[in-house]
Protein backbone atom coordinates (compact mmCIF):
# COMPACT_ATOMS: atom_id res chain seq x y z
CA UNK A 1 0.00 0.00 0.00
CA UNK A 2 1.21 3.36 -0.89
CA UNK A 3 1.88 5.98 2.06
CA UNK A 4 -0.65 8.62 2.80
CA UNK A 5 1.21 11.73 2.11
CA UNK A 6 0.78 15.24 3.83
CA UNK A 7 1.49 17.41 1.25
CA UNK A 8 1.31 20.79 3.43
CA UNK A 9 1.04 22.26 6.99
CA UNK A 10 -2.73 23.14 6.52
CA UNK A 11 -3.36 19.48 5.86
CA UNK A 12 -1.38 18.08 9.03
CA UNK A 13 -3.56 20.12 11.15
CA UNK A 14 -6.86 19.01 9.46
CA UNK A 15 -5.93 15.76 9.79
CA UNK A 16 -4.94 15.82 14.05
CA UNK A 17 -7.96 18.22 14.43
CA UNK A 18 -6.57 20.86 14.78
CA UNK A 19 -7.25 24.60 14.11
CA UNK A 20 -5.99 26.38 11.19
CA UNK A 21 -1.78 27.23 11.23
CA UNK A 22 -1.69 30.65 11.43
CA UNK A 23 1.32 30.53 8.84
CA UNK A 24 1.07 28.18 6.04
CA UNK A 25 4.37 27.35 5.78
CA UNK A 26 5.60 26.94 9.82
CA UNK A 27 3.61 25.80 12.71
CA UNK A 28 4.48 25.03 16.61
CA UNK A 29 2.28 24.06 19.22
CA UNK A 30 1.24 21.76 22.29
CA UNK A 31 1.28 18.11 21.34
CA UNK A 32 -1.60 17.67 23.56
CA UNK A 33 -3.96 19.79 21.06
CA UNK A 34 -3.86 16.21 18.89
CA UNK A 35 -6.68 14.55 20.79
CA UNK A 36 -5.73 11.20 19.69
CA UNK A 37 -5.34 9.06 16.50
CA UNK A 38 -7.85 8.94 13.57
CA UNK A 39 -9.67 5.49 13.57
CA UNK A 40 -8.58 5.46 9.95
CA UNK A 41 -4.48 6.40 10.99
CA UNK A 42 -2.72 5.85 7.88
CA UNK A 43 -0.44 2.86 8.09
CA UNK A 44 2.86 5.02 6.48
CA UNK A 45 2.70 8.15 5.64
CA UNK A 46 5.46 10.72 4.45
CA UNK A 47 5.10 14.28 4.39
CA UNK A 48 6.77 17.33 2.25
CA UNK A 49 7.89 19.33 5.65
CA UNK A 50 10.15 19.07 8.42
CA UNK A 51 8.84 18.50 11.85
CA UNK A 52 10.92 18.41 15.23
CA UNK A 53 8.83 17.04 18.39
CA UNK A 54 10.15 17.03 22.30
CA UNK A 55 7.33 14.45 23.87
CA UNK A 56 6.86 12.99 27.41
CA UNK A 57 4.50 10.54 28.56
CA UNK A 58 4.34 8.84 25.09
CA UNK A 59 1.99 5.31 24.91
CA UNK A 60 2.86 5.17 21.43
CA UNK A 61 5.33 3.37 19.31
CA UNK A 62 6.75 4.84 16.07
CA UNK A 63 8.31 3.85 13.08
CA UNK A 64 10.93 6.23 11.16
CA UNK A 65 12.27 3.79 7.45
CA UNK A 66 12.28 0.96 9.14
CA UNK A 67 13.26 0.87 12.58
CA UNK A 68 11.01 1.33 15.33
CA UNK A 69 11.94 4.52 17.22
CA UNK A 70 13.55 4.12 20.47
CA UNK A 71 11.81 6.96 22.79
CA UNK A 72 11.30 7.34 26.31
CA UNK A 73 10.02 10.33 28.96
CA UNK A 74 11.57 13.56 27.76
CA UNK A 75 13.14 13.23 24.14
CA UNK A 76 13.01 14.70 20.61
CA UNK A 77 12.37 13.21 17.31
CA UNK A 78 13.06 14.64 13.65
CA UNK A 79 11.04 13.62 10.70
CA UNK A 80 12.41 14.75 7.27
CA UNK A 81 10.80 15.49 4.33
CA UNK A 82 9.91 12.50 2.03
CA UNK A 83 10.38 10.07 4.87
CA UNK A 84 8.28 7.52 5.44
CA UNK A 85 6.89 7.17 9.71
CA UNK A 86 3.96 5.20 11.36
CA UNK A 87 2.52 5.46 14.70
CA UNK A 88 0.92 2.98 16.56
CA UNK A 89 -0.95 3.76 20.17
CA UNK A 90 -1.38 1.65 22.92
CA UNK A 91 -4.69 1.68 23.93
CA UNK A 92 -6.03 5.51 23.60
CA UNK A 93 -3.05 7.68 22.86
CA UNK A 94 -1.78 9.82 25.68
CA UNK A 95 1.93 12.73 24.98
CA UNK A 96 2.39 15.99 25.89
CA UNK A 97 5.30 18.25 24.83
CA UNK A 98 5.87 20.34 21.25
CA UNK A 99 5.73 19.99 17.99
CA UNK A 100 7.13 22.47 15.35
CA UNK A 101 6.43 21.79 11.73
CA UNK A 102 8.64 24.14 9.09
CA UNK A 103 7.90 23.51 5.15
CA UNK A 104 10.92 23.79 3.07
CA UNK A 105 9.77 26.90 1.38
CA UNK A 106 10.37 28.64 4.90
CA UNK A 107 13.75 28.18 4.99
CA UNK A 108 14.49 28.85 1.39
CA UNK A 109 17.66 30.35 -0.01
CA UNK A 110 18.60 30.83 3.83
CA UNK A 111 22.24 29.06 5.42
CA UNK A 112 19.97 26.59 7.38
CA UNK A 113 18.44 24.74 4.60
CA UNK A 114 21.85 23.65 3.64
CA UNK A 115 22.92 22.66 7.36
CA UNK A 116 19.97 20.54 7.38
CA UNK A 117 21.45 18.02 5.63
CA UNK A 118 24.74 17.91 7.91
CA UNK A 119 22.60 17.30 11.32
CA UNK A 120 22.86 13.40 11.98
CA UNK A 121 19.67 12.76 13.81
CA UNK A 122 17.03 14.17 10.76
CA UNK A 123 18.54 10.30 8.92
CA UNK A 124 16.13 8.20 7.77
CA UNK A 125 18.00 5.16 9.61
CA UNK A 126 18.21 7.14 12.88
CA UNK A 127 16.44 4.53 15.42
CA UNK A 128 17.18 6.27 18.77
CA UNK A 129 15.45 9.42 20.16
CA UNK A 130 17.47 12.30 21.21
CA UNK A 131 17.26 11.77 24.86
CA UNK A 132 17.16 15.07 26.93
CA UNK A 133 17.79 16.02 30.84
CA UNK A 134 15.53 18.05 32.94
CA UNK A 135 17.55 20.93 32.51
CA UNK A 136 17.86 20.55 29.09
CA UNK A 137 13.82 19.91 28.37
CA UNK A 138 13.60 23.58 30.07
CA UNK A 139 16.03 24.57 27.37
CA UNK A 140 14.01 23.63 24.37
CA UNK A 141 10.47 24.58 25.67
CA UNK A 142 11.70 27.75 25.49
CA UNK A 143 12.81 28.19 22.52
CA UNK A 144 9.66 26.67 21.05
CA UNK A 145 7.83 28.74 23.15
CA UNK A 146 9.68 31.85 21.53
CA UNK A 147 8.91 30.54 18.36
CA UNK A 148 5.56 30.11 18.76
CA UNK A 149 4.45 33.27 19.91
CA UNK A 150 6.55 35.30 17.51
CA UNK A 151 4.73 33.09 14.57
CA UNK A 152 1.51 34.13 16.40
CA UNK A 153 2.24 37.75 16.27
CA UNK A 154 1.26 40.16 13.78
CA UNK A 155 3.59 38.79 10.49
CA UNK A 156 5.84 41.74 9.33
CA UNK A 157 9.30 41.60 7.39
CA UNK A 158 11.58 40.94 10.51
CA UNK A 159 9.28 37.67 11.39
CA UNK A 160 10.37 35.17 9.27
CA UNK A 161 14.00 35.99 10.15
CA UNK A 162 13.72 36.03 13.67
CA UNK A 163 11.97 32.64 13.26
CA UNK A 164 14.85 30.54 10.95
CA UNK A 165 17.00 32.17 14.11
CA UNK A 166 14.77 30.83 16.82
CA UNK A 167 14.91 27.27 14.84
CA UNK A 168 18.42 27.16 14.19
CA UNK A 169 19.00 27.95 17.85
CA UNK A 170 17.06 24.79 18.41
CA UNK A 171 18.72 22.51 16.11
CA UNK A 172 22.39 23.63 17.08
CA UNK A 173 21.37 22.61 21.03
CA UNK A 174 19.68 19.18 19.58
CA UNK A 175 22.93 19.00 17.80
CA UNK A 176 25.18 19.65 20.93
CA UNK A 177 22.58 17.75 23.25
CA UNK A 178 23.07 14.65 20.16
CA UNK A 179 26.58 14.65 20.72
CA UNK A 180 26.30 14.57 24.95
CA UNK A 181 24.26 11.47 24.14
CA UNK A 182 27.21 9.71 23.07
CA UNK A 183 28.88 10.27 26.58
CA UNK A 184 26.12 10.26 28.96
CA UNK A 185 24.47 6.80 27.26
CA UNK A 186 28.03 5.13 28.42
CA UNK A 187 26.92 1.71 28.82
CA UNK A 188 24.61 1.44 25.75
CA UNK A 189 27.25 3.03 23.83
CA UNK A 190 29.56 0.61 24.88
CA UNK A 191 27.79 -2.33 24.42
CA UNK A 192 27.90 -0.82 20.70
CA UNK A 193 31.38 -0.44 20.48
CA UNK A 194 31.43 -4.55 21.97
CA UNK A 195 28.92 -5.56 19.31
CA UNK A 196 31.00 -3.97 16.62
CA UNK A 197 34.50 -5.47 17.65
CA UNK A 198 33.00 -8.89 18.03
CA UNK A 199 30.76 -8.41 14.43
CA UNK A 200 34.04 -7.96 12.80
CA UNK A 201 36.03 -10.56 14.45
CA UNK A 202 33.21 -12.89 13.30
CA UNK A 203 33.13 -11.57 9.64
CA UNK A 204 36.83 -11.95 9.16
CA UNK A 205 36.97 -15.22 10.96
CA UNK A 206 34.51 -16.75 8.64
CA UNK A 207 35.80 -19.57 6.42
CA UNK A 208 33.25 -18.54 3.90
CA UNK A 209 34.75 -15.09 3.17
CA UNK A 210 36.85 -15.71 0.34
CA UNK A 211 36.16 -13.96 -2.52
CA UNK A 212 33.49 -12.05 -1.01
CA UNK A 213 34.10 -8.16 0.28
CA UNK A 214 35.03 -6.06 3.08
CA UNK A 215 32.13 -4.85 5.29
CA UNK A 216 30.52 -1.47 4.43
CA UNK A 217 30.06 0.79 6.89
CA UNK A 218 26.29 0.51 5.59
CA UNK A 219 26.34 -3.12 6.57
CA UNK A 220 27.80 -3.18 10.01
CA UNK A 221 25.57 -0.70 11.13
CA UNK A 222 22.65 -2.29 9.56
CA UNK A 223 23.77 -5.36 11.84
CA UNK A 224 23.74 -3.77 14.63
CA UNK A 225 20.61 -1.09 14.38
CA UNK A 226 21.96 2.12 14.70
CA UNK A 227 22.14 4.59 11.63
CA UNK A 228 25.68 5.05 9.68
CA UNK A 229 26.06 8.40 10.91
CA UNK A 230 25.35 7.67 14.27
CA UNK A 231 27.85 4.69 14.59
CA UNK A 232 30.38 7.40 13.31
CA UNK A 233 29.33 9.53 15.51
CA UNK A 234 29.25 7.33 18.51
CA UNK A 235 33.15 6.07 17.27
CA UNK A 236 34.79 9.02 17.05
CA UNK A 237 33.58 9.87 20.63
CA UNK A 238 34.95 6.44 21.68
CA UNK A 239 37.64 5.80 19.52
CA UNK A 240 38.94 8.89 17.39
CA UNK A 241 38.28 6.99 14.94
CA UNK A 242 35.07 6.58 11.96
CA UNK A 243 33.26 3.56 11.05
CA UNK A 244 35.14 3.14 8.08
CA UNK A 245 38.73 3.94 9.53
CA UNK A 246 37.65 1.48 12.54
CA UNK A 247 36.84 -0.87 9.80
CA UNK A 248 40.03 -0.99 7.94
CA UNK A 249 41.97 -0.69 11.09
CA UNK A 250 40.73 -4.03 11.36
CA UNK A 251 41.19 -5.40 8.58
CA UNK A 252 45.07 -4.46 8.74
CA UNK A 253 44.96 -6.03 11.78
CA UNK A 254 43.91 -9.38 10.98
CA UNK A 255 46.11 -9.08 7.92
CA UNK A 256 49.43 -8.83 10.72
CA UNK A 257 47.92 -12.08 11.93
CA UNK A 258 48.08 -14.04 8.85
CA UNK A 259 51.34 -12.55 7.28
CA UNK A 260 52.95 -13.28 10.58
CA UNK A 261 52.03 -16.85 10.21
CA UNK A 262 54.31 -16.99 7.01
CA UNK A 263 52.32 -19.66 5.07
CA UNK A 264 49.73 -17.93 2.90
CA UNK A 265 50.36 -15.58 -0.32
CA UNK A 266 49.49 -12.27 -0.23
CA UNK A 267 47.08 -12.47 -2.80
CA UNK A 268 45.16 -15.58 -1.27
CA UNK A 269 45.11 -13.11 2.12
CA UNK A 270 43.79 -10.65 -0.10
CA UNK A 271 40.95 -12.71 -1.18
CA UNK A 272 40.27 -14.23 2.57
CA UNK A 273 39.81 -10.70 3.69
CA UNK A 274 37.48 -10.29 1.05
CA UNK A 275 39.21 -8.20 -1.55
CA UNK A 276 38.59 -9.08 -5.18
CA UNK A 277 42.12 -7.62 -5.90
CA UNK A 278 45.43 -8.18 -4.09
CA UNK A 279 46.17 -4.72 -5.43
CA UNK A 280 43.44 -3.02 -3.59
CA UNK A 281 44.46 -4.79 -0.01
CA UNK A 282 48.03 -3.98 -0.84
CA UNK A 283 47.09 -0.40 -1.06
CA UNK A 284 45.11 -0.49 2.24
CA UNK A 285 47.72 -2.29 4.42
CA UNK A 286 50.74 0.56 2.84
CA UNK A 287 48.55 3.18 3.86
CA UNK A 288 47.73 2.58 7.18
CA UNK A 289 51.43 0.86 7.80
CA UNK A 290 53.65 2.92 5.90
CA UNK A 291 54.71 -0.53 4.28
CA UNK A 292 53.75 -3.00 1.81
CA UNK A 293 52.55 -6.53 2.90
CA UNK A 294 55.52 -7.67 1.29
CA UNK A 295 57.79 -5.24 2.94
CA UNK A 296 56.03 -6.05 6.18
CA UNK A 297 56.42 -9.45 5.74
CA UNK A 298 60.07 -9.41 5.31
CA UNK A 299 60.55 -7.48 8.47
CA UNK A 300 59.02 -10.21 10.49
CA UNK A 301 62.10 -12.54 9.44
CA UNK A 302 64.95 -10.30 10.23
Amino acid sequence: MEPFRIRSIKQYHELRGLAKPAHPLVSVFRIEDIIGLNTYEPAHIIQDFYAVALKTNVNASMYYGQREYDFDEGSMIFIAPNQVYSIQAKNRLTHSGWLLLVHPEFLWNDPLMKRNKNFDYFGNAVNEALHVSEKEKKTMDGIFQNIREEHLANMDKFSRPVIVSQIATLLNYADRFYHRQFLTREKENHSVLVRLEELLNCHFNDENLKNGYPPSVKDVADALNVSPNYLSGLLKVLTGKSTQQFIQDKIVEKAKERLSIGEMSISDIAYELGFEYPQSFSKLFKSKTGSTPSEFKRSLRM
